[in-house]
């Protein structure tokens, strides 16, 4: 009748089967609680010492035999509250680690405006230098422009470099305090645009579909990937095209581009 509650509670079949049979006697040896229980002798004894470090089982001395009862079952709720004590007091470690792994890899989408500024954030979150690829200044839709003012706040004080490759469309488009900061940024080749874009910062790769020039479109999706392998890939492939392009070449790994960006896509 118990027996599934108890072992959801941590005990094994056999304890629970010899504790849920010693709750209806008042106390017992080990071979009537074999016999009930329909558990081997040999398999008692070591259940029964389990049970016992417990704290569900007490011994009995009555006539020269050991005899065993069971505890108040009030001493479960004690059990559970003991263990989640301990889970509460190493939860923080257990949760750095599993954040530090390396193989944590997932996939999610973003959708509309509010997607948008939920990969915004995410950036802000994870305060790593943004690679952009195929950019179109999308941050400049005027949806955004409450939002991007604190967002270009925050951006600058935690220091984010953002690196652009603008579409060729983009050319007579690029922002005037780019050029005049010397804020890095390259045009992709005529006939390479495209109505997508991917970024990449941290562990995160992020792929646009429904972006055209400073313009965010109705049907805007971002499809989200974490995975430190694959952006580390991204973004060597990112610094191929960017050395293959003319300017200044980009060593990503020692970080020679030390500007300040106010600006993505």
């Amino acid at each position: 009748m118990f027996e599934q509650i108890l072992q959801k509670l941590g005990l094994s079949p056999n304890e629970a089967k010899i504790y849920e049979t010693l709750l209806s006697l008042d106390y017992a040896n080990v071979s009537t609680i074999a016999v009930k229980s329909k558990i081997h002798r040999r398999n008692v004894y070591d259940c029964i010492n389990k049970l016992i470090e417990k704290g569900l089982v007490s011994e009995l001395s009555l006539d020269t035999e050991k005899q065993f009862k069971a505890v108040n079952p009030n001493r479960l709720l004690a059990l559970v509250k003991e263990k989640e004590d301990i889970l509460l007091e190493n939860l923080p470690l257990m949760q750095a680690r599993f954040q530090e792994a390396e193989h944590k890899e997932q996939a999610y989408v973003y959708k509309g405006i509010q997607g948008f500024k939920n990969y915004l954030q995410d950036i802000l979150d994870l305060g790593e230098d943004v690679y952009c690829i195929a950019s179109k200044n999308g941050w400049a839709d005027k949806n955004l422009e409450a939002f991007m003012l604190r967002f270009y706040q925050r951006l600058h004080k935690k220091g984010i470099k953002v690196y652009n490759l603008f579409d060729y469309e983009m050319k007579d488009e690029i922002p005037d305090f780019l050029i005049t900061k010397k804020i890095p940024y390259k045009i992709l080749p005529q006939g390479y645009s495209t109505d997508s874009a991917v970024d990449i910062f941290g562990n995160h790769i992020v792929t646009f579909t429904g972006i055209s020039v400073k313009k965010l479109e109705k049907d805007l999706t971002l499809f989200v990937t974490i995975s430190s392998k694959l952006a580390n890939s991204y973004r060597n492939w990112f610094r191929m095209i960017w050395n293959l392009l003319p300017g200044e070449q980009m060593n990503i790994e020692k970080k020679l581009l030390k500007t300040k960006s106010e600006i993505g896509k």
